[in-house]
């Protein structure tokens, strides 16, 4: 009841609301102006803050607000998933690969095809994979691990993290 009465109070004041944050504080309004116009663009975004701020909420928003909204939105956790998995995770595999590949597996790069790719906590990738995801933003291309010929990709890149970019 308390959601539907904000939305309503929202929709009221002639507010288009296609994200999920919640709230009319200036700090708020301000965040959702910045994406609002970051949105419609296509190029890549890295969002920093603290733990529980809402970076996947902002990604969302992002997303919600891009041409690409109507394609699902692809998330991960790279601080999740083991380093030896992350590879096969983002740019899929060929059946034979390694022991264990009994058929083909697209990667979340792949399924995030006409879409948006979040990847919170892009600091914890190990560096040889952030730059393997590099050279997929530059070359819009991807390899499955067992392939020899890549396959072109068409995503948009929302990344998270907690680290202080600039004391690294």
């Amino acid at each position: 009841p308390f959601l539907a009465q904000l939305r309503r109070a929202q929709a009221l004041a002639g507010a288009v609301v296609k994200d999920q944050m919640l709230g009319q504080s200036p700090a708020l309004q301000q965040a959702r102006k910045l994406l609002q116009r970051v949105g419609p663009s296509d190029l890549s975004v890295l969002i920093h803050g603290d733990s529980g701020t809402g970076k996947e909420l902002a990604a969302r928003a992002i997303h919600a607000y891009s041409p690409r909204c109507n394609e699902t939105f692809v998330a991960l956790n790279c601080a999740a998933v083991p380093a030896n998995l992350l590879d096969a995770e983002l740019f899929g595999y060929e059946k034979g690969a390694f022991t264990g590949a009994a058929s083909d597996r697209k990667g979340l790069i792949e399924a995030a095809e006409g879409s948006t790719l979040f990847l919170d906590e892009v600091g914890d990738m190990p560096l040889p994979m952030q730059a393997a995801l590099l050279r997929v933003l530059e070359a819009k291309e991807v390899k499955r691990l067992g392939e020899t010929r890549p396959r072109a990709v068409d995503f948009r890149l929302v990344a998270a993290t907690h680290r202080d970019l600039d004391a690294e």
